[in-house]
């Protein structure tokens, strides 16, 4: 049977071999790059790569067609092997992500699905949700296979140490100047007649999509504030760094159930249970926020000065105001200290700094507590802040004591990279691969040619 599928994938690369020299626009759109395993990448299937790149606005001006070919066959036979490995992704995970993708695209498209059709060059939004699907499930087959390759690589200390030590002392990298940075957060507190407008908004959604059938994606899309997830799916566990009181809701709705309005740290929310999948929950949310008045906003900043004038006079340290007046629950019991969401670590490499927050603390001296700023999150939330650099790592040359944490970080990936150029070029030794046409004379970085 084996065979039989080799032979068929055979006689189809041969056929396209014969198309090849037909019309340039013929092969561009009909033509096999190469085969790999039970999956053929075509023409178009490059072309798709490209514009999928420039979407996510990915500079791909020094990328060639060898090298996302090359790209492509990787994806192909990690999804090849995913499926001989039996390694579980459910239909339905492959679309929620392709609901997600559509729902984002679709918003920022100003709500119209069909310009993301003409996108995808699709004359129906089937065939387009068809044509995703097959993209997702290569993806995140991909994603599950090289994940399984390096779940069960780690490095000893001393594996750590012989990595930096095989380093010559020329090549050691350098770190920039680092930062650690503390913050205090002040809220402003909407009025009760304010909070009572969003929760009756958010009780008649709730209430429309259950006794008349409307779509909760689209009132999330319509109507959420939340503008980084509106009407996506959120797919999340117990230990997922998620608030806590959306979580805690979230975990006693069963499928398709509606909560009742409730608070978090970020607003007030409904939550449309999507799929439970054991101890994974993948749910829709509406978030809206009360409207803040100027009063409210003078308060919360007349409190965050009076806190500055109490450190810079020294009546509390910065570390003891954050414990204690702090309206974040995130940092305030670690003394207002920001965590670096690249690493996890408490230093922020100063030429990597998010713009805005790097504009507020670049001046500030070791110590020196900033002026009040008015923050507003994604959410559109209001808060007030002030931050002080409770330490400074200037640049320099790579120590092992100091930079441990980054030293085995790098470690780590080598042996990852290690693992994974050893099973790649197992697999394709033993995995059906075939190179069409010109793509034969690409410098492929694994042996895809079998030289």
């Amino acid at each position: 049977m084996k065979n039989i599928r080799i032979l068929c994938l055979l006689a189809v690369v041969l056929l396209s071999g014969q198309l090849w020299g037909q019309t340039s626009e013929r092969k561009k759109v009909d033509g096999v790059a190469a085969v790999v395993g039970d999956y053929l990448i075509l023409e178009s299937d490059i072309d798709k790569a490209f514009i999928d790149m420039k979407q996510q606005e990915i500079d791909t001006k020094d990328i060639t067609r060898c090298q996302m070919l090359g790209k492509l066959m990787e994806d192909k036979l990690y999804a090849h092997q995913a499926v001989q490995d039996s390694v579980k992704l459910s239909d339905s995970e492959v679309r929620d992500a392709v609901n997600q993708r559509i729902e984002f695209l679709t918003a920022q498209l100003g709500g119209d699905i069909k310009k993301l059709m003409e996108f995808y060059k699709k004359d129906d939004e089937q065939a387009m949700r068809d044509e995703l699907f097959d993209t997702f499930k290569v993806s995140m087959l991909a994603q599950r296979m090289k994940s399984q390759i390096v779940k069960d690589v780690e490095v000893t200390p001393e594996e750590v140490r012989t990595f930096f030590n095989n380093i010559p002392v020329e090549d050691r990298p350098h770190f920039g100047t680092e930062l650690e940075i503390a913050q205090i957060v002040v809220n402003p507190v909407a009025p009760k007649s304010e909070v009572q407008k969003v929760i009756d908004q958010l009780n008649d959604i709730k209430e429309d999509v259950e006794k008349n059938g409307a779509s909760f994606s689209t009132k999330a899309i319509l109507y959420s504030q939340d503008r980084g997830t509106g009407g996506q799916v959120l797919t999340f566990n117990r230990n997922s760094s998620f608030d806590k009181a959306f979580k805690d809701v979230a975990f006693t709705l069963q499928e398709g159930e509606i909560s009742k309005p409730f608070e978090s740290s970020f607003g007030w929310h409904i939550i449309q249970m999507d799929k439970i999948r054991g101890k994974e929950v993948s749910v829709r949310h509406i978030l809206l926020m009360p409207v803040i008045p100027q009063a409210a906003l003078d308060e919360a900043k007349e409190k965050i000065e009076k806190i500055r004038s109490r450190i810079v006079n020294k009546e509390l340290t910065f570390d003891e105001a954050a414990r204690s007046l702090s309206d974040e629950k995130e940092t305030r019991n670690d003394g207002g200290q920001l965590i670096n969401p690249e690493d996890l670590s408490t230093r922020f490499e100063l030429t990597r700094i998010e713009p805005s927050l790097y504009a507020r603390i670049s001046d500030l001296k070791d110590n020196e507590v900033s002026i009040p700023f008015l923050d507003e999150d994604r959410t559109g939330k209001k808060t007030y802040k002030i931050y002080q650099i409770t330490n400074r790592i200037d640049e320099h040359q790579a120590d092992f004591v100091k930079d441990y944490v980054k030293i085995q970080d790098l470690a780590l990936k080598e042996k990852q990279l290690k693992a994974i150029t050893k099973w790649m070029k197992e697999h394709i030794e033993k995995t059906y691969v075939a190179v069409n046409g010109e793509y034969r004379k690409c410098q492929f970085t694994n042996n895809w040619l079998k030289k």
